[in-house]
């Protein structure tokens, strides 16, 4: 029964320590405001020319969120200041 409560407990603290990092590493990348953000379309772009794949992209808590493949073949999420392009933080 100790070994379960131990489990359960270790599980519930992972799914917290990632959803801390979900929604944007629990931050936004900008303060900018929204109309002085680069596109989906430009902000993809930027991250291929640094040699990603990206397999789905989307703007959440003023920050993209890119998916993507780098160079090894691994997957990566990167975290990206919508104005500039800036890569901020990946998991």
């Amino acid at each position: 029964m100790r070994k379960i409560t131990i489990i359960a407990a270790t599980a519930v603290l992972l799914a917290a320590a990632a959803t801390a990092h979900a929604g944007s590493l629990g931050r936004p990348c900008t303060a900018a405001p929204q109309a002085s953000w680069l596109s989906l379309e430009q902000l993809q772009a930027k991250i291929e020319a640094q040699g990603y794949k990206v397999q789905k992209a989307k703007l959440k808590n003023a920050c993209g969120e890119l998916y993507t493949i780098d160079k090894s073949g691994s997957r990566v999420e990167l975290f990206v200041d919508p104005t500039s392009g800036q890569i901020v933080g990946q998991l």
